[in-house]
């Protein structure tokens, strides 16, 4: 039971950073793909994402793969002159961060 609740929190995270678009697909691959999410008992948009995922052989390493390299810590500024990986363990970064997400998730500027 803990691990569904963990999993949960992690879709809600998820779902925080998507964009949402819309796709025509024929009546025959429509009917299909509903077909699939009744008999997985997910939604149709994961079942649709899982299969554009798995089409373009995107896992979740290839995911956060793209993201090893792309800061340098050494010419981030953070305040006192801490390191980032400390950094990202306080709680002004995890507020920045949560206040990030809902701009983003709300289409807020500020």
């Amino acid at each position: 039971m803990r691990s569904e609740g963990l999993d949960q929190l992690r879709r809600v995270g998820e779902y925080a950073r998507m964009k949402r678009t819309t796709i025509s697909l024929p009546d025959d691959l429509a009917a299909a793909l509903e077909r699939e999410a009744r008999r997985r008992h997910l939604p149709v948009s994961q079942v649709a994402r899982e299969a554009i995922e798995a089409k373009l052989g995107w896992d979740d390493e290839d995911r956060y793969a793209a993201l090893i390299g792309m800061f340098d810590s050494s010419v981030i500024e953070l305040p006192g002159g801490m390191p980032l990986s400390e950094y990202i363990d306080t709680d002004e970064f995890k507020k920045e961060w949560a206040d990030a997400i809902e701009r983003d998730a709300f289409n807020r500027d500020s």
